[in-house]
């Protein structure tokens, strides 16, 4: 069996997914037709050819921009329904999706108005056979803790379509720690929490991801592997990281998948899931990852199964 068809084959979970980062050039476009919006790029090639990121601040930059064509509660419906078509040809049965609801109430789209087209992508989703869809609300840093508490505040005529709140945006000057008061504004809104941390920051934020917001699960994470006592604790608590190779390599987080610490968390015992983080951006859906890792750590059908097995296992019940 061919390695692609072994891994569309297994049933996983997609754990790490930034919605807007779904956002291929072409649909930006067709988006940007239809509300008149302009965006600073020529065309399609025009635009696949700014994603060549020195870090995470200028993918965030051009990440940030492309979201002006999001409008209508329409415009998100297409772009949650394209994603999860493409998550179910890659064997996807249960996607956890980040959306960045900031970004939208700033630029004067309701909330209400962004939910309702998510809304309907799921519903339609289940209908088809799947992915089941679970919504997670991330706060961004760079907005600081006041503006997350009050986002946190907006989402509960939500709670039901929206099931967590995370964390995410540059580390860099924003330590977990500033966010604890919407944190705990979540749990009592009955939200589950997970939270971007030791990407681009050290492993000192994980530590507060973990002790101070209380999360259940970490995105990305693999700084972790920078304090042996925060790998072990990691790998005994059985805590998930929400791991993303590709964007990894073209963040510049590592600079070969080779040299990825994918393995050595996996030999410690931390349990790893793989994911795509913004796909439409780092060149590769979830299955893509599957498939890079195998290649670059020479993993068997075994090895495959059991990471499709441990996504599922980390799902937000």
């Amino acid at each position: 069996m061919a390695l692609r068809e072994l891994v569309t084959g297994l049933a996983k979970a997609e754990l790490h997914l930034h919605l807007e980062g779904t956002l291929e050039p072409e649909l930006a476009f067709a988006l940007a037709a239809r509300n008149g919006v302009s965006l600073p790029y020529a065309g399609v090639a025009a635009l696949r050819r700014a994603y060549d990121f020195a870090d995470l601040q200028s993918f965030l930059d051009l990440y940030y921009a492309c979201m002006a064509v999001l409008r209508t509660a329409e415009d998100f419906r297409d772009l949650a329904a394209a994603y999860l078509d493409r998550a179910r040809a890659d064997g996807v049965v249960r996607a956890e999706v980040f959306f960045d609801p900031q970004e939208h109430t700033a630029r004067g789209v309701p909330l209400a108005e962004v939910v309702a087209g998510l809304s309907r992508a799921a519903q339609e989703s289940v209908a088809a056979g799947g992915p089941q869809v679970a919504f997670i609300a991330c706060a961004v840093r760079h907005r600081g803790p006041a503006e997350a508490l009050a986002m946190v505040e907006s989402l509960e005529p939500h709670v039901g379509t929206v099931v967590g709140l995370g964390l995410d945006s540059t580390e860099r000057g924003h330590p977990p720690r500033d966010y604890a008061r919407a944190f705990d504004a979540a749990r009592g809104l009955g939200l589950r929490t997970v939270a971007h941390a030791g990407e681009e920051g050290p492993p000192a934020y994980v530590w507060e991801a973990l002790d101070v917001l209380g999360v259940e699960r970490v995105d990305h994470g693999v700084r972790c592997v920078e304090d042996a006592a925060l790998v072990r604790r990691l790998a005994a608590d059985g805590t998930p990281l929400t791991v993303c190779p590709l964007s990894n390599v073209r963040l510049r987080v590592v600079d070969d998948l080779r040299d990825h610490p994918l393995p050595r968390l996996l030999d410690a015992g931390v349990r790893v899931t793989l994911n795509s983080d913004d796909p439409a951006y780092f060149g590769g859906y979830v299955a893509d990852n599957y498939v890079a890792c195998a290649e670059a750590f020479g993993w068997s059908e075994a090895d495959l199964t059991a990471l499709a097995r441990a996504s599922l296992d980390s799902v937000l019940r």
